[in-house]
Formats: structure tokens, sequence, C-alpha cells
């Protein structure tokens, strides 16, 4: 007789082939409705789960895992971050905690490059003006962006998405410059033509455009704080595809009322889905609604990973994902 299945709930939808997939291998559970789970429905999810795969929608703390069920024994995220999920509290339980990284690192790496462009040549501006039907005609002096070409970009955090984002940049003839916990290795750097600023606060001084690609940690957690948004300078653009948490958000919405940045360009938000009303209403602000790993072919990957995590983990053997305390 074969082993019985492992118990998964899904706490959002998923793409139709992954949840296919996923009962056919294991006993699953899915949410039809695609709404997020109340800590309630996510407290009895843990108590009948004997592997919760939950999305960065969900927060899984130590009061929720305290909470769990024996029976509980593996956390197979969908998605690369992992900040809504309490890894210490995690592993201090025996849990086996798995993310999809790698997956959306072009996709994201796209959709920064787009806000770059969209930022710096007005191009969601632009498009409004012809959606109103304000257009009157080509001027030599209306709508002037600023070029691309020549100019220095400094990304924070040059891991997989930065280099991606860096490959793009180069590309348009910018100049590439970031900042990492550590140097990449030499031939990183020369393939990317990239300088290395140990300096966080030196480098945000002398770029043009800034693009935030680290992950969200108690270390990062408002890392462009007001004295450092302070530090840029007046025609430079920011980016940030990574998280919210990064940027204090009411800092930076002063910072945009007074002109004191020339763009920004946001796909994600300190309290999501909540904006800071002072963000709205700017022709000079770019807001998109989380839309990084937004294409079809990486949620497909992104189920896919989960599965193969799950799979290995039912198989006896280390999933290839796993997320232990020291990466984070």
């Amino acid at each position: 007789m074969s082993a019985p299945k492992l118990k998964v709930v899904l706490t959002r939808r998923l793409p139709d082939a992954v949840e296919t997939r996923m009962r056919e291998l294991f006993d699953t559970e899915l949410n039809l409705t695609d709404r997020p789970m109340d800590r309630a429905a996510l407290e009895a999810a843990v108590q009948r789960a004997d592997v919760l795969v939950p999305t960065i929608t969900d927060t899984i703390d130590a009061n929720l895992l305290s909470g769990a069920g024996e029976q509980l024994k593996m956390i197979a995220s969908f998605g690369a971050g992992v900040d809504h999920i309490d890894i210490d509290a995690a592993v201090g339980r025996g849990l086996i905690v798995t993310n999809t990284p790698g997956v959306l690192t072009e996709d994201t790496a796209d959709l920064a490059m787009g806000l770059i462009l969209a930022a710096s040549r007005r191009i969601v501006e632009g498009a409004q003006v012809v959606a109103d039907g304000k257009f009157e005609g080509w001027t030599p002096t209306w709508m002037c962006g600023r070029k691309l070409w020549g100019k220095r970009l400094g990304i924070i955090g040059m891991g997989r998405i930065g280099q991606a984002l860096a490959r793009r940049a180069r590309a348009f003839g910018i100049q590439v410059h970031y900042h990492n916990r550590k140097a990449v290795s030499p031939l990183i750097a020369e393939d990317l033509g990239a300088t290395y600023w140990d300096d966080l606060d030196q480098m945000l001084a002398r770029m043009d455009i800034i693009s935030l690609n680290c992950p969200a940690t108690r270390d990062t957690h408002h890392l462009l704080s007001a004295e450092r948004l302070a530090r840029l300078q007046p025609h430079a653009i920011l980016i940030n595809t990574a998280r919210g948490e990064l940027i204090d958000e009411a800092a930076l919405a002063e910072a945009v009322s007074q002109r004191r940045i020339a763009g920004v360009g946001l796909d994600v938000y300190e309290n999501e889905p909540a904006i800071h009303p002072g963000l709205l209403g700017h022709a000079n602000v770019v807001l998109l609604p989380h839309l990084g790993s937004a294409t079809l072919e990486a949620r497909q990957d992104m189920g896919d990973r989960v599965i193969a995590n799950i799979m290995t983990f039912q198989n006896g053997h280390r999933p290839p994902d796993r997320v232990i305390p020291a990466m984070f």
C-alpha cells in the first residue's frame, strides 16, 4: 500500500496547471475565492496541513506557528521573498521552509528597466495626455524628459535581479554602480562594468538613478530614510521593485511634494496595498500594482518550483530551495 498523500493547503489561487498537478500529487486544498486568508483561516490551516503553501500576502509569524499542529512539517512559499515568514521561529519548530528564487529574476529586472524608462521619459504622463484627448501636436519644448545614455545607475543589492538589471542598463549606455554587503567577484564586475561602493551614502549622492533590488530584513528596513533621501541629487530618479519597507514612504512623499527628487517609479509599497496619499496625483511618480513577477511564465515556473520542493521533501531529500536563517 502506498503512503498517504501529504495534506497541502494553498492560501491563494495559483495557475490552473499548477493547481491541477498539485491535486494529482498531493491531497491538495485550494483557495478558489483567491481572497487572502484572514488570521483565523491561517490558524485553522496550520492545524490541518502537512505543508502550507503561503504567498507574500500571508503573515507567518511565531504566534501563528506556536499554534500549529504537530503534523505541519513544511512551509513551501510561493515567491522569492520570505520576509513574511519568521524563519527563526519556523526552523526552531523543526519546519522546512522553501521559496522560489531565480525564476522571477528576468521579469523583475524587465519591470525595473521599464520604470526607469517611464520615469525618465515621462511615458505614463504622456500616455495620459493622449488618453485625455489633450495632445495638440509636437512642440520643441513640451514634455521633455531625460536621456538615459551616459547616466549613472546606483543599484542597491547586486544579487540575481541587480545583476540582471545591470545587464539591461549597460545596453542603454548607462554606467553601472552598486552597493552590496560585499563586492561581487572581479569577473562579474568586469562583465557588468560595475563600480562598487562600500559606502551607500557616498553612492547615493552621485547617482542619476537609484534602484532598490535588495531583500527586506531588519537591517534594510527604511534603508532609504529621510536623511538618505536628502542625499539624492534633485534630478535623481528612484526605482523600487523589491520591497516597500526599504523606503520611508512618508519621507519620500515629502521629498516629492517639495520637488527634491525628479522622478519616482514604485511597484511595491510600505503598507501594501495601501499607498501613502502623498505619492498620489504627481505626474513624475509612476505607481504600479506589484507587477514584478506578473508574467504567465514566471508564475508557472514559481508553481513548478513549489511542487519540486514539496516532492523532494516527500521523497526524504533536502529541498533545493530550502531557506535557513543565515541566508536572510
